[in-house]
This record gives C-alpha cells, structure tokens and sequence, in this order.
C-alpha cells in the first residue's frame, strides 16, 4: 500500500471531532454516535453528548438496538485504545456503515465538546472486559 492509498483508507475509515460535529448539524439523522468503551463505570461516568452507550463486552446480545439506515460512529478512549475499531470491524462485517470517531472521548474532552452523565444510562455493565 502506497502513502495515497493509507490516506484515503483511513480517510474513509475515519472521522475527527471537528467533522462529526459540523456534519451532524447539517444532517442530525444521518448518524448514530455509539460509544462502545468498556470498564467500570466510574471511569466512564461521562459520555459524548446524545452518544448510545452499548459497551464493546455488550455488543453482541444488543446488535438490533443499531439502526442499518445510519451511518454508525464509534469511539472508546482515545488514540491508544483499539476498542472502537474492533467494533467498527464487527459492524462492517455485519453490513453496517461504520466510522471511527478520531482520538475518542479523550479528543472530545480536549477540545470543550459537549458531553453528559453516562451513569443515567440503563443496561451499563461495570466490568470491564478490556
């Protein structure tokens, strides 16, 4: 693979912050922002704003709460954690449209994005699973 073909892949595979935020006020139904992070749930307390909580160790048993019609937006931590592209894989192969949100919730955080109390969430598991 060439250098043009890496960066159109991950182009493709891939979606910043910045980008998900203009493009969901163009197009709110178009997406559906899935945080798929795993672990206890004091560490997880907060969640991107609107984002449907279905942890990774989850995803299986709760795959028709995902809507096909939309293009699926994961994330999990932050540039080290694979979480989110184990599940965007998961998904692809699944025939899902699928995107990794850049830098996870971490990117989010950095840059004042809008979040909430994730801890309202029912169905949230506090094991991790990592």
């Amino acid at each position: 693979m060439n250098a043009l073909d890496y960066f159109n892949a991950r182009l493709e595979a891939t979606i910043s912050p910045m980008d998900y935020l203009r493009l969901t006020q163009i197009d709110p139904d178009k997406y559906f922002l899935l945080d798929v992070r795993n672990g206890p749930l004091h560490v997880r307390s907060l969640k991107i704003k609107d984002a449907n909580v279905i942890p990774e160790q989850e995803l299986q048993a709760r795959l028709n709460e995902i809507p096909k019609d939309k293009e699926i937006i994961v994330y999990c931590w932050d540039v080290w954690c694979n979480t989110a592209a184990k599940v965007a894989k998961f998904l692809l192969e699944r025939g899902y449209m699928v995107k990794e949100l850049t830098g996870g919730i971490a990117a989010w955080k950095e840059m004042n994005f809008p979040v909430s109390d994730s801890t309202q969430e029912v169905n949230m598991s506090d094991s991790c699973g990592c």
